[in-house]
C-alpha cells in the first residue's frame, strides 16, 4: 500500500499537475518525497531556495554535536564514595576555621563612637547645626599594645551607599581629568551637576557628600605635654584608582588655573584643588577623596582614614597607655540617625578582623563530619538489613 507524504516546496517553485510537485525533465509527477517539513516554512510560505537550485536541506549534519551524541560523564553515588567526602570536608574545614578564627582573635581593634547622642558625650555640643565647626576631645585608654603598623578608619552606620541614584551620581571622565567633562558633567550628577551656572567639579551626590571630620591622636604619657601620634596621609588609596581612575585635569598651570571655570560642590567648603598642600595629593587624585569615591555596599561601613606606621621593632607602635582624640566634627549624620567611629586595628597575613569567616569554616566542616556520621550509621544498619533479608 502506498503511503502519501507531504512535501515542502521552495518558494518561487511551480506545483506540478494537481498540487505536486514541479514538474522536471525525466521524471515522474509523484516523484523522491522532501526530507523535511516545517511549520514555519508552511507560514512564511516555504523555505527561499536559491535561483536555479534545489530546495534548502535543514536537517542538522550527522556529527556527535549536533546530534547529541557526545560522550558524558554521571558519577554514581553510593556509600564508598560519598562518605568519604563528608570526612574529608569537615578534616579539612574544621582545622582552617579554627586558624583563621584564632588569627582573628589575634588583631588588636578598638572602636570609639563619637556620634554624640548621649548627653554625657563631650560631641554632645556638636549636634546642633549652629556648632560649626565644632570641636570635641574623647579620652580613652589601650589596654594592650597594638604592634606593627595600625590603621585609622572611621566608620558610619546607617548610610546607604548602595542607593541606585546615589551610585550613579558621578561622571568617571571628568574624574580621570578629560577637559570636556570638566566644564560639561554628565547628567547622571543631577541635582549636583552645576551651580551658580557653574559646573561642579568634581560633580554628583557621591562627591557633595564626602566625610570631612577632621581626626587627631594623641597619646598621653607622664610627660607634661601629651605626644601627637604621626598620622600618614598617603598610601590609603588602592594604586588603579590613585593612577588609573583618577587623574587631574592636563596642563602646565598651577592646579588652580586648571579648574578655572568650575565651582566646588554644593556641601564643600574648599575648592577640590585645595584638599591638600602638597601637589600630588591634591584635586581629583587626593587620596581622601579616592577613598570616598569608592561606594560601600552595606549601609554600615569603614573607610581607611590615615595609616599608623610601626618605627622601631624594639618599640610597639601604640603602647598602652592612655589617649585622646581631637575632633573637629563636621560631618552631620544625626538628621538620618547616622553613627560615627573612629577604628583603630592591626592587620594579620588575612588582613583585618573578620571573625565570621572562621565561624563559617567551623560550621561547614562541623556539619559535613556530623552528616557523614549520620550516614554512616544508617548505611551501616540498612546495609545489614538488607543482607540478612537476601539471605534468608
Amino acid at each position: 500500500r502506498r503511503r502519501r507524504r507531504l512535501r515542502v516546496f521552495c518558494q518561487g517553485q511551480q506545483a506540478g499537475p494537481l498540487g505536486g510537485p514541479p514538474a522536471r525533465r525525466g521524471a515522474a509527477p509523484w516523484g523522491s518525497m522532501a526530507m523535511n517539513y516545517n511549520a514555519k516554512d508552511e507560514v512564511d510560505g516555504g523555505p527561499q531556495c536559491p535561483p536555479g537550485g534545489p530546495a534548502k536541506n535543514r536537517r542538522p549534519d550527522n556529527t556527535a554535536f549536533k546530534q547529541q551524541r557526545l560522550p558524558a560523564w554521571q558519577p554514581i553515588l553510593t556509600a564508598g564514595t560519598v562518605l568519604p567526602t563528608f570526612f574529608i570536608i569537615g578534616l579539612i574545614f574544621i582545622p582552617i576555621g579554627i586558624g583563621i578564627f584564632v588569627t582573628s582573635n589575634n588583631i588588636r581593634e578598638i572602636e570609639i563612637d563619637y556620634t554624640g547622642t548621649d548627653p554625657s558625650s563631650p560631641c554632645n555640643k556638636c549636634l546642633s547645626p549652629n556648632a560649626t565647626p565644632c570641636y570635641c576631645t574623647i579620652n580613652f585608654t589601650l589596654e594592650q599594645s597594638f604592634e606593627g603598623n595600625v590603621f585609622m578608619y572611621y566608620g558610619l552606620s546607617n548610610f546607604y551607599q548602595n542607593h541606585r541614584r546615589y551610585v550613579k551620581s558621578r561622571d568617571d571622565s571628568q574624574l580621570n581629568g578629560d577637559s570636556s567633562a570638566l566644564l560639561n558633567p554628565s547628567k547622571e550628577c543631577e541635582p549636583y551637576r552645576r551651580n551658580e551656572d557653574k559646573p561642579i567639579a568634581p560633580c554628583g551626590a557621591i562627591a557633595n557628600s564626602m566625610f570631612n571630620d577632621t581626626l587627631e591622636l594623641f597619646l598621653v604619657g607622664n610627660e607634661s605635654y601629651p605626644t601627637p601620634i604621626p598620622l600618614k596621609k598617603k598610601g590609603i588609596a588602592w594604586w588603579t584608582d590613585k593612577n588609573v581612575k583618577f587623574r587631574n585635569p592636563s596642563g602646565g598651570e598651577s592646579l588652580k588655573e586648571r579648574f578655572k571655570g568650575t565651582t566646588k560642590p554644593v556641601n564643600w567648603v574648599k575648592p577640590v584643588y585645595m584638599l591638600d598642600s602638597e601637589p600630588d595629593n591634591n584635586g581629583f587624585i587626593n587620596e581622601d577623596f579616592i577613598v570616598w569615591m569608592r561606594t560601600a555596599a552595606l549601609p554600615t561601613f569603614r573607610k581607611l582614614y590615615r595609616l599608623i606606621e610601626r618605627k622601631s621593632d624594639l618599640h610597639p607602635t601604640l603602647p598602652a597607655g592612655r589617649y585622646y582624640l581631637n575632633i573637629t566634627y563636621n560631618y552631620p549624620v544625626h538628621s538620618f540617625d547616622g553613627r560615627k567611629r573612629m577604628i583603630l586595628s592591626t592587620i594579620s597575613w588575612m588582613g583585618g578582623k573578620n571573625p565570621f569567616l572562621g565561624i563559617a569554616y567551623i560550621a561547614i566542616g562541623s556539619i559535613s563530619f556530623l552528616l557523614g556520621v549520620v550516614l554512616l550509621v544508617i548505611n551501616h544498619k540498612y546495609r545489614n538489613s538488607s543482607n540478612t533479608a537476601d539471605i534468608t
